[in-house]
């Protein structure tokens, strides 16, 4: 800063000014008005009104490079501001941008522009689509112009971020395995249980053509899905992921990728986690060997005749945890105790899980077949089931024009139809009814389920895995809800692929982040905030915080140890928290 004076034939005036650089110009900017020379000699008593002036500046100059000098900032109420300039920028994107380089994703970018020759920067294409997935969820051409929101300029224009998404397709088994290895020193994995489960994304479009092809869709939409296999470690961070046809079996599915988990992840000792419809026998005698393990859900009403007796049967069931009372006291059995479950206490036995085991040979393979019962379990499955028989009487009562075949889940699966007299004879109209008989054989599975596997560790331990499989319908959530994910617009079968590798990555940064946090906010409340941090930025002075400082605003900067919650941050001090957030 300097000191500029302005004369006229009456008066001088001094002002403090500053070298500022706008829309690339280097210009002079006023940043206060001292005065007139005869006004601040009278304020000084008659003191040289230049000799302070020049003091005053320097001390000025001595806090800016302290970073503690304050801002003074004039607007004019006459002044139109210019067209096309941009003063709301978003900073959110920081607290990502310092995990993404964390796990060396910038380093995975220069291997591949190594090896491709390609000019555009892959880094900063990848980066902002990435953060923009997050933040601003949307369509490339989106992406790319919102990416002008972000503090830091982008370097690229949309033709790059299209010829970016081939390059990163054909490098998405490569970005994995490192990104798999990056992540390793960032914090500890725990690939001692994998969590295997598969979804498919639909597409606004009517004829299905490479990897979009029609099948069942999870979401029940008429149009060509893509379909995606996915594995988690045992701490719900995403490991690996592949695309697939939307109507390829999804039991084909796992052991491929799992193949690329043994020879880029290098990986050999693990248990695989799934669910029922990925249990196929092949997958089970696939990880009955080479040091790796299963463990399945199994449903009870697909279990042989008499396997499922014995499951449903309500003796030989056992529960460590549950206390025995001695003289009046509650105290640990020193024995294993046998219950009946038809005689359970209503309120005294319905935070327990009972359990009971047996081995099972199914077609050459020795598995555990492990059968636990809840009452807490079974009174929610006849909470959902009452519920959807009501909405059932409701159809049938109001409108049943609108009962239509129902699927597996359906509510209108338990509305039965009568076309016919009990004497056999045409009915005249149609007669709808609840189906009692539907109702009872669903109720006597409420409260069991079942889980296969070939470990003969605990059984305790084995449910306390399986349960935890919620956590990859999590992270489907979080990309189809959050990130939304679908429906996909691309057309070419290599930037679909690079669509989901990008989404990948997007749950990986958003995961670690997370996991920083802990489990103290949501997901939409995580991603909100970083929405909402907003700066106001003032040309030649720094930018102004524009959002709600909250605990989640304090933990982030406690946590990523970079601060932008003071009343403005300069020029310089954002220079480096830039600096930071890419070490």
């Amino acid at each position: 800063m300097k000191l500029t004076i302005s004369r006229s034939k009456n008066a001088a005036s001094l002002y403090v000014a500053k070298t500022v650089y706008e829309n690339g110009f280097r210009t002079s900017k006023i940043v206060e008005k001292l005065g007139t020379e005869k006004a601040i000699r009278e304020k000084l008593g008659g003191a040289d009104p230049y000799e302070w002036a020049e003091n005053y500046i320097a001390e000025l100059n001595r806090k800016e490079k302290e970073e503690t000098r304050e801002s003074i900032v004039k607007y004019s109420p006459v002044k139109r501001i210019p067209k096309g300039s941009q003063k709301i920028y978003n900073g959110g994107y920081l607290f990502l941008q310092k995990i993404f380089h964390s796990l060396a994703i910038h380093k995975i970018c220069q291997e591949i522009s190594e090896r491709h020759k390609f000019t555009f920067n892959l880094e900063s294409i990848l980066s902002r689509l990435i953060y923009t997935r997050i933040i601003y969820p949307s369509s490339k051409a989106a992406a790319c112009r919102l990416s002008d929101r972000f503090l830091e300029p982008k370097d690229f224009e949309l033709c790059h971020i299209y010829r970016a998404l081939g390059v990163i397709a054909a490098e998405s088994d490569f970005i994995q395995s490192e990104l798999y290895k990056n992540s390793l020193k960032v914090s500890n994995r725990n690939t001692g249980v994998l969590y295997y489960d598969c979804t498919n994304f639909f597409f606004e479009i009517e004829q299905g053509e490479g990897v979009k092809q029609y099948g069942y869709s999870k979401e029940h939409k008429p149009n060509p899905i893509v379909g995606m296999g996915f594995f988690m470690d045992g701490d719900g961070m995403p490991l690996a992921y592949s695309i697939y046809e939307g109507n390829k079996n999804e039991q084909t599915t796992l052991r491929p990728l799992e193949q690329n988990i043994l020879s880029d992840f290098k990986l050999s000792r693990f248990v695989v986690c799934t669910d029922a419809g990925l249990s196929s026998t092949d997958n089970r005698k696939f990880n009955n060997k080479a040091g790796r393990s299963f463990i399945t859900t199994q449903s009870v009403k697909k279990l042989k005749e008499y396997q499922e007796d014995w499951a449903l049967s309500p003796t030989g069931w056992s529960c460590p945890e549950k206390p025995v009372t001695i003289e009046g006291k509650k105290v640990a059995p020193k024995k294993p105790i046998l219950y009946d479950i038809s005689k359970l206490d209503e309120s005294e036995d319905q935070n327990y899980t009972f359990y009971k085991e047996r081995w099972i040979n199914e077609d050459g393979l020795e598995q555990r077949l492990i059968v636990t019962y809840s009452l807490k379990y079974r009174n929610y499955q006849r909470k959902i089931r009452a519920g959807q028989v009501e909405r059932a009487q409701k159809l049938i009562n109001t409108n049943t024009t609108k009962i239509k075949k129902a699927n597996a889940n359906d509510f209108k699966r338990f509305i039965s139809k009568t076309s016919v007299t009990s004497d056999g004879e045409a009915a005249e109209k149609e007669i709808y009814g609840i189906d009692a008989e539907l109702i009872a054989g669903e109720e006597k599975y409420d409260g069991f389920y079942g889980v296969c596997t070939n470990l003969e560790d605990d059984v305790r331990e084995i449910i306390k895995v399986n349960h935890r499989r919620w956590e990859i319908e999590e992270c489907f959530r979080i990309m189809k809800s959050e990130f939304k994910a679908r429906p996909a617009y691309l057309s070419r079968d290599d930037r679909i692929k690079a669509h989901f590798a990008t989404c990948f990555m997007a749950l990986m940064l958003y995961r670690q982040l997370e996991k920083k946090l802990g489990d103290k906010y949501t997901c939409h409340s995580i991603i909100e905030c970083l929405r909402d941090f907003n700066f106001y930025k003032v040309e030649g002075e720094g930018y102004i915080p524009g959002y709600i400082r909250t605990d989640l605003t304090d933990e982030l900067h406690d946590v990523f140890d970079f601060r932008t919650d003071n009343e403005i941050v300069n020029l310089r001090q954002m220079k480096k928290i830039f600096k930071e957030t890419k070490k």
